[in-house]
């Protein structure tokens, strides 16, 4: 019997680690749509399944996930089952590709709001007043969804592009 993978684990190891990979970013943003309201642990304890779900995190391939892929998806008994954040997953692929050819890939566009000084955020991550909500805003205007400031925030600091400077 193979080994389960402990997805919580798996994201704990990543997180705040710099990664300009387009997986590994989708990955980031798959779990960060689907935490609010529920732990971070939660949310990434289900990576086994999102990878499975959502073809091993390649935003190419979600883009083009037809109405009876979402819905497969939405009843596979290991999934979190919510119909709004699965299809904001699909929705987000897209935006993802859209962003060709502005940008070469999502690394691109994500790593494109870095800071060229400072990247430490002091005290408790508030989304609101920082670059997650700068981040948050264009996002949605490129058609993004389920992708709130302090939600964006926290991602910018798991994937690296912010650090995480504890009291």
């Amino acid at each position: 019997m193979a080994e389960e993978r402990n997805g919580a684990a798996e994201y704990h190891a990543m997180f705040g680690q710099p990664t300009h990979d387009d997986r590994r970013l989708f990955e980031f943003l798959v779990v960060a749509v689907f935490q609010p309201g529920l732990s971070w642990k939660a949310a990434a304890g289900k990576i086994p399944v999102f990878e499975r779900v959502f073809a091993g995190f390649d935003p190419a391939v979600v883009a083009g996930f037809d109405e009876e892929t979402i819905e497969e998806i939405e009843r596979d008994p290991e999934m979190i089952r919510n119909p709004r954040k699965i299809r904001a997953i699909v929705t987000n692929a897209r935006a993802i590709v859209q962003l060709a050819p502005e940008f070469k890939n999502f690394a691109d566009y994500w790593w494109s709001f870095a800071p060229s000084t400072d990247n430490i955020v002091r005290g408790p991550v508030n989304g609101q007043a920082g670059l997650g909500a700068v981040v948050a805003k264009d996002m949605k205007k490129r058609g993004f969804t389920f992708v709130g400031p302090t939600t964006i925030e926290l991602m910018l600091v798991g994937t690296g592009v912010l650090q995480h400077e504890r009291d």
